[in-house]
């Protein structure tokens, strides 16, 4: 998703109704699946950013981000975004 000019942002509601906007820092194609690294926007510079990975899902028809259930799978994704990001910012 992000791309030359700069980065994604995406605004995702919760059960709740609860608005968030986000930030994509990398997509991800693994195992028939695409993943996200997220950050929420709007933290001030001096906090410490936490990355989300979410997983894009289909529900009723309808794609939707989950959080990842399965630990191995996780750490697995993780790693692997991980890589491209350092990757990416080493290039």
């Amino acid at each position: 998703m992000a791309d030359e000019f700069g980065s994604d942002f995406m605004t995702i509601v919760d059960e709740d109704g609860t608005e968030y906007e986000l930030e994509v820092l990398s997509t991800l194609e693994y195992d028939g699946a695409t993943y996200l690294a997220v950050i929420p926007t709007g933290a001030e510079e001096d906090q410490q950013m936490e990355v989300s990975i979410l997983k894009s899902v289909e529900e009723d028809g309808e794609p939707i981000l989950a959080a990842i259930e399965d630990q191995e799978e996780l750490e697995a994704v993780y790693e692997l975004i991980m890589d491209s990001l350092y990757e990416e910012e080493e290039g």
